[in-house]
């Protein structure tokens, strides 16, 4: 049996790999970030980290 320990962030246009264990975990699902989490409220582009520009 083999165990994720890391996954691209759940947030669809969101390139971040985020490690499992310190992931933001929301309905089965992880984020690399608040933003990502919460479906980028008031139009935010970007989750901070360098190079992403994701949006929902």
């Amino acid at each position: 049996m083999t165990t994720v320990t890391q996954m691209k962030c759940a947030c669809e246009s969101c390139l971040c790999i985020v490690d499992t264990s310190k992931a933001l975990e929301k309905e089965g699902h992880y984020y690399c970030c608040d933003a990502c989490a919460s479906g980028h409220p008031d139009g935010a582009v970007g989750c901070g980290h360098t190079g992403c520009n994701c949006h929902r």
